[in-house]
C-alpha cells in the first residue's frame, strides 16, 4: 500500500527536513517514529525540503509498506513516537500512481513578519523581525514585478540542487494584523533559499532603502550578488502542496489559521 501524511512541525531544533547523518532533521525523526510503530524501516519521500530552522504547517510525504494498518492508526501511533514539535495531522491510503513531489501542481509559503522596535519575544524563533517602518504597498508593488514565470538565478542559494533556476511564481500576497505581516508565495516549485532572498529584497525596498524597480534589476541582472542578503529562517512557514482533487489529499490543516 502506499500511504500519505500531513506533517506539522516547528522547525527551530532541526536541521531542515532531509535526513543527515547527525540525525537531527525532521525526516529523521519521523523515519526512527515509523520504525518504532510499524518495526519495519519505513523510507518516506517529501513535497519540498525546508531549511534549518523553516517550520512546516502541513508537509505531505508518501511511503510505501505491506502493512495492513488503519489509516487513523498511522496517525495515533506515529505520533506516540515522535517528539512533542512535530506531529502528523492526517493519513490517507492512496493510488500507487500518487507521488508527494512529482503530482504537486504547486506548492505554498507564508513569511510572517514582525514589525516592532522591539525584539520578538514570546514569539522568538517563529517570526522573522524588522525594528523599521514598512511600507506595504512599495512591497507588494514589487513583488508584483516577480510574478510568472522567470529565471530566479539572482535569488538562488549557491548550493542550490534544482535542474533549472526558471520558475513559475503565481501569488505574492500581503496582510498585516497588528505589527505582524504576512506574505504568502505559491509557485510550480522554489528554489534553495529564494524566498528567504525575496523577503530580504522586500524588506529593503519596505524600508525605503530600495525603490520598487530595483526588484526588476535584481531579477534580471541573474546573478545572487545583485539581491539583498538572505532573510532569517525563523517566519518561514511551508503551508504545503496542491494537488489536483482526484487525489483526494487535503487542502490544509487547522495549524494554518494559526499563523497571523
Amino acid at each position: 500500500m502506499r500511504i500519505a501524511l500531513g506533517i506539522s512541525y516547528n522547525g527551530r531544533a532541526y536541521q531542515g527536513w532531509q535526513s543527515q547523518a547527525s540525525g537531527q532533521t525532521v525526516q529523521d525523526q519521523l523515519e526512527k517514529a515509523l520504525h518504532r510503530f510499524a518495526a519495519q524501516k519505513i523510507s518516506t519521500l517529501c513535497a519540498g525540503r525546508t531549511d534549518a530552522g523553516v517550520h512546516g504547517i502541513m508537509q505531505v510525504v508518501h511511503f510505501d509498506t505491506d502493512l495492513d494498518r488503519d489509516t487513523y492508526a498511522w496517525v495515533r501511533g506515529t505520533n506516540a513516537n515522535l517528539p512533542r514539535d512535530i506531529a502528523v495531522q492526517w493519513a490517507l491510503q492512496t493510488s500507487s500512481a500518487f507521488h508527494c513531489r512529482a503530482c504537486a501542481t504547486s506548492r505554498r509559503y507564508a513569511y510572517v513578519l514582525y514589525e516592532s522596535p522591539i525584539r520578538p519575544s514570546v514569539d522568538h524563533g517563529r517570526v522573522g523581525w524588522t525594528f523599521r517602518s514598512l511600507d506595504g504597498a512599495a512591497m507588494q508593488r514589487a513583488a508584483n514585478l516577480l510574478l510568472g514565470e522567470h529565471d530566479f538565478t539572482s535569488f538562488r542559494a549557491s548550493q542550490c540542487q534544482a535542474l533549472t533556476p526558471v520558475k513559475n511564481l503565481m501569488e505574492v500576497n500581503m496582510s498585516k494584523r497588528g505589527a505582524y505581516w504576512r506574505i504568502e508565495f505559491e509557485a510550480n516549485a522554489f528554489l534553495h533559499h529564494m524566498i528567504r532572498n525575496i523577503m530580504g529584497c522586500l524588506v529593503q525596498i519596505g524600508q525605503g532603502r530600495k525603490q520598487v524597480q530595483w526588484m526588476t534589476e535584481v531579477l534580471h541582472a541573474r546573478d545572487r550578488r545583485a539581491a539583498a542578503p538572505t532573510f532569517s529562517p525563523d517566519g518561514l512557514y511551508f503551508l504545503g502542496p496542491r494537488y489536483d482533487t482526484k487525489w483526494g489529499i487535503p487542502d490544509r490543516t487547522a495549524a494554518y489559521d494559526g499563523l497571523p
